[in-house]
């Protein structure tokens, strides 16, 4: 019956896993990439995520990446790489949606062979990199790029200077600042961004290329009760003040958003946002997660994004993405 399955199968250009085939390796692969603490739970969702009907539910599955696909050590594990393989057998585009530059998504995907012409990202892929800020779609051709109002960058790197603040600007794929300090060289050693270039003036910086965004570091405390309500008055429309991750703080042009992104990549696939499942965790995904016809906020994830999604997964240190995929995606 088996060899059947797979003759009409192969006919139909079918290159996933059978039915049948599925039902065998839930029983008998001990390596599925659903994992958990106990050892019967582990083999119920082994069996949940095998047995489901090998048509997917989604066309498209937009990811981010900072506290989603990438766990607390700021690397993808071995399971949910091999869960993105298997939405990808199965016909599905995985798009990556993110805060990060291109080369830094890049980076952390090559790690798991993710990266390159048959990966889920190279430089001709489509993608959404800072916060929607530059969007590529097919062939990796530039479809959106917004930048940052000068003034406003010109007034935080003063600001950074004055209360000794680390700051960094991104522009496209490079990172500039204007003084050294570990936070900033923690973007390129656990965050995969590129080197942070140190420009000798606050001029010299803007003359040098268009900013996408600014990132502030400091304490979780003081991005929360200094930072946050300060930038937030002074930027007040002139830009928009976002946060994926606790201790740092992104100012980003007025109006933008990823979920913005993710709509003129849909625009220019032709799709809907009915094709869509999403998964992320931060504020930043908040519109992404809306857009959705399916939102998956993991439970490291804030509380305003959990509010607007339709289930709540595991953390990116339990595999979340790969158990979103596995639950909701086939």
């Amino acid at each position: 019956m088996e060899r059947e399955e797979e003759l009409l199968l192969k006919s139909l250009g079918w290159k996933g896993k059978g039915l049948i085939q599925c039902a065998n390796d839930a029983v008998t692969n001990d390596s599925h990439p659903v994992e958990a603490s106990d050892g019967q739970q582990a083999k119920e969702r082994k069996k949940e995520g095998y047995l489901r009907f090998y048509i997917p539910k989604f066309k498209y599955i937009f990811c981010d990446m900072d506290g989603t696909l990438l766990n607390s050590k700021s690397l993808i594990s071995p399971t949910n790489a091999e869960a993105l393989r298997e939405a990808m057998s199965r016909g599905v585009q995985v798009v990556i949606a993110t805060g990060k530059a291109r080369p830094a998504a890049i980076t952390a995907l090559r790690m798991v062979d993710l990266a390159g012409k048959d990966g889920v990202m190279s430089e001709s892929s489509p993608g959404v990199f800072l916060q929607g800020l530059l969007v590529y779609g097919r062939q990796g051709r530039e479809i959106c790029r917004r930048n940052l109002d000068p003034d406003v960058c010109r007034e935080a790197f003063m600001y950074s200077l004055e209360h000794k603040v680390p700051l960094v600007a991104f522009c496209q794929d490079r990172i500039l600042t204007l003084f050294d300090h570990p936070l900033i060289n923690s973007l390129h050693e656990i965050y995969h961004e590129p080197k942070a270039e140190v420009m000798p003036s606050i001029e010299q910086l803007l003359a040098s290329a268009d900013v996408q965004k600014l990132l502030f570091f400091d304490t979780v405390e003081n991005v929360a009760t200094t930072l946050r309500p300060y930038w937030f008055e002074a930027t007040e429309g002139r830009a928009g003040v976002i946060q994926a991750m606790p201790d740092m703080l992104e100012i980003i042009p007025a109006g933008t958003s990823k979920g913005n992104g993710v709509q003129m990549l849909l625009d220019h696939f032709g799709a809907t946002a009915a094709e869509v499942m999403a998964i992320g965790d931060g504020e930043n995904d908040i519109e992404m997660l809306e857009l959705a016809a399916f939102g998956v906020a993991l439970s490291n994830g804030s509380a305003k994004t959990k509010a607007v999604a339709n289930v709540i997964g595991a953390s990116n240190d339990e595999d979340g993405v790969a158990d979103a995929i596995y639950r909701y995606a086939f």
